[in-house]
């Protein structure tokens, strides 16, 4: 029956269309859906697009979904034309967006309803998709897992199964922290060695030399245990070593006046890095249809912990609007991080001249880590620019407050 499955695919972009390159020339050649009538004239063997997704369903058994974002996986996939108003019993869909893993949730259960196997799987690299050289990392049922490995290993040089439905996205999303955070380590590398007279590729050549496959920056990971804990031991050999290693760092950077943050965040963390300090699990969020508990939580999120006590038991309808509204539909939306309105927020009371709202913005800054010191002064001189010396005046006043608060005594040092 592996010989006989048939295959499809939704999106012919670089993804989409190196998937469909690879089934053809696996033999296994895909029906396939793409909103441009040419998206496939130069990809070999590759036939044209049907007219729907729904097309795609009713002669295929395994469907790879490889469009942008979740909002297109949700028309592809349940939409009027979409795979499932033409699917069949033994369908599966295979969901290669990278998606917010409540979307991969609700796409997985609109699947169920409809007795459709549901599989989310995130791929790398994807330069390699016609190549027949990425990796597959799959969440779902083991079931469905083996009902589409003979599909999958027809465009995967590995199938990865990482666990239950949203495993595959998580590990994908989780895999890219590794890509973007090495990146700007990276990029900050760069800045220290560029401006010690050190050309960058004299220090990519060191770097490919002493580690050609990668094995320092996975070392983390391979030395926990199957449960992901540190041995203590290591922690406490490491330490020493990684903390005289990063203050060198940290003196580099300031003699040359390199802005590297990532070093002094490392630096403060090191210690949780090595796991020899914990922080205690993070309670999860209200869901977003208790309103009110989730405005209290983005208030939380937004101004520190406990915040939200002194509105808790508020019934006056600006308090209620306030956490109903303000935070709970405007803080808590996905469009801007938590950050980010914190920065719109902080330019707003700098144009009041209200040193105590600024000090509320800036102290949150600093408990959630978003902002450092230095940024937030930065950030000062930026806006008397724009909104007068004076109303600046007190713009420093409220960040200076929020720093001083933050900032141990010598007395709390020893």
């Amino acid at each position: 029956m592996s010989d006989t499955l048939r295959a499809g695919v939704i999106g012919l972009g670089m993804i989409g269309g190196g998937v469909a390159v690879s089934l053809a020339r696996s033999g296994r050649v895909p029906a396939v859906y793409d909103v441009r009538p040419d998206a496939a004239a130069d990809l070999a063997g590759v036939p044209d697009p049907l007219g729907s997704p729904a097309e795609v369903a009713k002669t295929s058994d395994v469907v790879m979904v490889a469009v942008v974002n979740a909002d297109q996986a949700r028309e592809v996939i349940g939409g009027e034309h979409g795979l499932l108003a033409a699917a069949h019993p033994d369908l599966t869909i295979v969901l290669l967006a990278t998606v917010a893993l409540p979307v991969v949730h609700e796409l997985a259960a609109l699947c169920a309803e409809r007795g459709v196997g549901f599989l989310d799987c995130g791929v790398t690299p994807g330069d390699k998709a016609a190549e027949n050289g990425m990796v597959a990392i799959l969440g779902g049922e083991q079931a469905t897992v083996d009902a589409a490995l003979p599909v999958l290993d027809d465009w995967a040089k590995k199938v990865v199964h990482c666990g239950p439905p949203g495993a595959g996205m998580a590990t994908k999303i989780a895999r890219n922290v590794v890509t973007y955070g090495s990146w700007r380590t990276v990029a900050e590398a760069a800045a220290l060695a560029r401006t010690a007279g050190v050309a960058p590729s004299r220090l990519a050549e060191v770097i490919d030399s002493a580690d050609p496959e990668g094995r320092t920056l996975l070392q983390l990971l391979r030395m926990q245990d199957g449960d992901g804990v540190l041995p203590d031991a290591i922690g406490r050999q490491i330490e020493p070593l990684m903390t005289k290693d990063l203050d060198a760092a940290r003196d580099l950077a300031a003699t040359l006046g390199v802005q590297a943050p990532l070093i002094d965040v490392v630096r403060a963390q090191a210690r949780r890095t090595l796991q020899l300090e914990t922080a205690p699990a993070p309670a999860p969020p209200p869901a977003k249809d208790d309103v009110h508990a989730y405005g209290l939580h983005m208030m939380d999120q937004a101004y520190g912990p406990g915040f939200s006590t002194a509105v808790q038991d508020s019934t006056d309808p600006f308090s209620t609007e306030t956490v109903d509204y303000l935070f709970a539909q405007v803080w808590g939306r996905e469009g801007l991080s938590v950050r980010d309105r914190r920065l719109l927020t902080l330019g707003v009371a700098a144009t009041v001249g209200r040193p105590e709202l600024v000090q509320i913005i800036a102290n949150g800054a600093l408990v959630n880590g978003e902002l450092t010191a230095d940024q937030l002064r930065e950030s000062v001189l930026h806006l008397a620019v724009y909104t007068g010396w004076c109303k600046a005046t007190a713009t420093q006043t409220g960040v200076t407050a929020a720093i001083d608060a933050h900032t141990p005594t010598a007395q709390e040092q020893k």
